[in-house]
């Protein structure tokens, strides 16, 4: 398995790119088209636009034969989940794959789990900043068991400093999801392969090297201060080298771990890898 395969979600309706919906859907179709192994080809939309999205005239030329393959990012209120899900197994032209659930408390979470245990699709969900939920939730929820945590979310970034976690508090993430199990995906500010400040703004940002390296040592069993290690690290030519070094079992666990995350560009990602020559080697 390559490090990078199916590792982007296409999330180019949301910040800062916000398309509008048919330039959105028209840039999915010729990322499908092109068939990029790093893009996973999942277009995420937000509950609030799946009329929208139905009404689109992009979604003429699908069918159930060809659907447009469907991440839900659930905005529209505690309760309306399962609305939405039934509006989209209604369509046959979308192919809902995951759903993705915002929930800002602990007790958010739970009432997410309950919500989400019918869900035939991967879920994901993005608790509170406080990095002990994971442990939190898992624990009382057991894999399993009813309303277990299947997935969870991360968010990398934003529109103002204090939205990036730091090191610390993304490895304790990282780690709490290996230690119980639960595969998670990241969003927002991950666009670049390195950790690197952005000259427009003056935010550090995350890389999504460094967050694979961070899922690698995780699933090995590294300390947390080894995961927060490698998440810190700027130095380019080191983190792909230790990805190069990486076994075929330690980044199938990775992956297993770290499932994808979403950015509003598909080509940025693809180019940061190519520049570091990522896209000619198993890692």
């Amino acid at each position: 398995m390559n490090l990078l395969a199916g590792l982007v979600d296409d999330a180019g309706l949301f910040p800062p790119a916000s398309l509008p919906m048919a330039d959105a859907l028209a840039r999915h179709g010729a990322d499908e088209e092109a068939g990029h192994p790093m893009l996973s080809h999942r277009f995420l939309c937000p509950a609030s636009r799946l009329g929208e999205l139905r009404d689109s005239p992009a979604l003429a030329g699908r069918s159930a034969a060809r659907p447009l393959r469907l991440g839900l990012i659930h905005d529209t209120g505690p309760g309306a989940l399962p609305d939405g899900l039934d509006e989209v197994a209604g369509d046959r032209r979308l192919a809902l794959e995951l759903v993705e659930v915002p929930a800002p408390t602990t007790a958010d979470v739970v009432a997410a789990l309950d919500g989400l245990a019918s869900a035939p699709v991967a879920a994901f969900v993005e608790g509170p900043r406080d990095p002990g939920w994971v442990k939190t939730v898992a624990a009382r929820h057991p894999a399993g068991s009813g309303g277990a945590l299947r997935g969870a979310k991360v968010r990398c970034g934003g529109a103002r400093a204090e939205l990036f976690p730091s090191p610390e508090e993304l490895a304790g993430f990282i780690a709490a999801c290996s230690e119980h199990g639960v595969p998670f995906k990241a969003t927002a500010g991950l666009h670049g392969a390195v950790r690197h400040r952005d000259d427009a703004t003056g935010f550090v940002h995350h890389g999504f090297l460094n967050l694979l390296l961070a899922a690698i040592r995780a699933a090995s069993g590294a300390p947390v201060d080894a995961v927060a290690a490698v998440l810190a690290s700027a130095d380019g030519p080191a983190l792909v080298a230790e990805a190069r070094a990486a076994s075929a079992r330690q980044i199938t666990a990775a992956r297993l771990l770290f499932r994808a995350y979403g950015s509003c560009s598909t080509s940025e990602p693809r180019d940061e890898a190519a520049a570091l020559g990522l896209l000619d080697s198993p890692a």
